[in-house]
């Protein structure tokens, strides 16, 4: 079962697994349709047909399509979280925080390139939602800290969220611009994002 948000985004949380399936091809179809028809088009009407689903079953989960692509975000992150680990475990401890930033950054950029309706919702930036501190980039900077700290036998604190916050910033702004520069992201953009990042969270990490 893939995972789905948390039930603070939706308007009431699947119990039953048929409740989790449903709720799983309402996002998956918001995320085509995502790419097909942008966010200004998108209702919850044409969603609820792509999915195969009452409209009414829509409306359960919830109240708008902007809380739907928030729920979509959501699902964006916990999946990218899973992907990092993943290759986290594949990787051991070999190669220390530069393996483990490359890691992100390449988990990042082949969400970016294949994920349906990832390049408008992404994990939120694209359509801001909520209060100040639950902000997309703080969302993505905290769950880093919490999954790399063991990795990095770092202390969770607030001096390694604040560089996390900045280093996810600064790679949100880059990443943007590589892909407005090219459709699959423009490679010196990427690399120099990289190397900035590096020499940044070297004086931190090292």
């Amino acid at each position: 079962m893939k995972p789905v948000p948390q039930a603070t985004s939706l308007r009431r949380a699947p119990v039953q697994r048929r409740s989790a399936e449903r709720l799983t091809r309402i996002l998956d179809a918001c995320a085509d349709l995502l790419d097909e028809v942008g966010y200004d088009n998108l209702s919850t009407r044409a969603v609820a047909l792509r999915a195969g689903v009452p409209i009414g079953s829509v409306y359960r989960f919830f109240g708008n399509k902007r809380q739907m692509a928030d729920a979509l975000a959501q699902r964006n992150l916990e999946r990218f979280t899973e992907r990092v680990t993943d290759r986290l475990k594949e990787s051991g401890e070999e190669g220390g925080w530069r393996t483990a930033m490359d890691v992100v950054l390449d988990e990042y950029l082949a969400m970016k390139r294949t994920a349906p309706g990832f390049s408008l919702v992404d994990f939120g930036n694209q359509i801001p939602v909520g209060a100040r501190h639950a902000e997309p980039n703080h969302r993505v900077a905290d769950r880093l800290t919490d999954l790399l700290s063991g990795y990095l036998s770092r202390e969770p604190d607030d001096e390694l969220r604040r560089t996390f916050l900045i280093a996810t910033e600064t790679a949100d702004t880059l990443v943007h611009l590589a892909f407005r520069m090219a459709p699959e992201g423009d490679e010196r953009i990427i690399q120099e994002m990289r190397e900035m990042l590096r020499a940044y969270l070297a004086r931190v990490l090292d």
